[in-house]
């Protein structure tokens, strides 16, 4: 990477914690910028290197006429992390929707100041794989792309080793979130980023069950190898103080020539922790729900209301994150927020 890069791109390289962003919603669904600004300078203050706005977390409904919340939100969040995040943290908006949709969005998330766009192609259907390749290439020429391999449990479809390698030939794509759920598909973009010999392509975990098993592993083939960088996940958008901090131990153990045995213990401790949050049992039904919860307890969101009210936690769901938050305490970061919430909700200019 030339030095000459803007900070962002060497910051994205780097590998940080990027949250996906939630969205704040009172009980009665009114949306509460006040608890939005606080969550956005939560993550700021927490360490986090980035935010994804408008992504699945922030739920997909915000695009809505009904709702009108895509363009406010992406706003808020810029408005937010300029005037407390560092100059290189990285602002990423979602972008879904068929061609003239993805577009406009794209375009929208560039005049803000987001630097780069995480591609969804589900809207796409049974597009294929040819056609969806030249729908990114034709995003791509609008800002930077991330791209999106999402889990075909929750919308995604299988893509090919051979999508991912052509996919790795577009110019303009600087990262992968790779978040099939699935260890073969995690490695066909893996070995199609290799083959490629495309270095400025940072790789990022969107697996929320396996996050410590992708970060710690080295992958290689054919005499390359290559890392998994950070996280864009929404498991980190709760208790993402110690996810930093969390992270921060990989990096430094990646180094080490022995890799203590605990750590296996450490990645089926999250990804118990990330079943429940995720409603995993039900199909990941409660997911977002389960991430609202989380923080409303933490007093960081005022409900777990989501844009579709049908959308609630599931049937045990919250005995089981009882069921979590105390068995993990290692996971929380409830101590980092107390003392710091009065002043993220008070939205003053000054840190805490």
């Amino acid at each position: 990477m030339a030095v000459t890069d803007p900070g962002w791109r060497v910051r994205l390289d780097e590998g940080p914690v990027i949250p996906a962003l939630p969205l704040t919603l009172h009980s009665d669904g009114r949306w509460s910028e006040h608890h939005q600004r606080a969550l956005v300078r939560y993550y700021v203050d927490a360490g986090a290197g980035g935010l994804a706005v408008g992504v699945h977390s922030t739920q997909f409904e915000i695009r809505d006429p009904a709702h009108g919340l895509f363009e406010p939100i992406l706003r808020l969040s810029v408005d937010v992390s300029r005037r407390f995040a560092p100059e290189d943290f990285v602002l990423i908006a979602g972008i879904c929707g068929q061609a003239i949709q993805a577009r406009r969005e794209a375009e929208l998330a560039r005049e803000l100041g987001y630097h780069a766009g995480l591609l969804s192609v589900a809207a796409l259907g049974e597009a294929s794989e040819e056609q969806t390749l030249a729908h990114v290439a034709d995003v791509a020429t609008v800002m930077p792309i991330i791209g999106f391999y999402l889990q075909p449990a929750v919308g995604g479809r299988v893509l090919s080793y051979g999508f991912w390698r052509r996919f790795c030939e577009i110019d303009n794509v600087v990262a992968i979130k790779i978040a099939p759920f699935d260890r073969y598909f995690t490695w066909d973009v893996v070995r199609a980023v290799i083959e490629s010999g495309r270095d400025d392509i940072a790789l990022y975990t969107g697996n929320d069950d396996n996050i410590i098993g992708d970060l710690l592993t080295e992958y290689q083939w054919i005499g390359k190898s290559r890392r998994i960088v950070g996280g864009l996940l929404g498991q980190w958008g709760v208790w993402t103080r110690c996810a930093v901090q969390l992270l921060e131990e990989i990096k430094i153990t990646r180094e080490a020539d022995h890799l203590a045995a605990s750590w296996l213990t450490r990645n089926a401790t999250l990804t118990d922790a990330n079943g429940v949050i995720f409603d995993a049992a039900n199909g990941f039904r409660g997911c977002i729900p389960g991430i609202l919860e989380v923080l409303r307890r933490q007093g960081l969101a005022p409900s777990n209301r989501c844009l579709d009210p049908d959308l609630i936690l599931s049937p045990g769901q919250s005995k089981e994150l009882d069921r979590i938050q105390f068995a993990y305490p290692e996971l929380l970061d409830d101590d980092f927020i107390k003392p710091r919430l009065e002043a993220w909700l008070s939205d003053s200019d000054e840190a805490p």
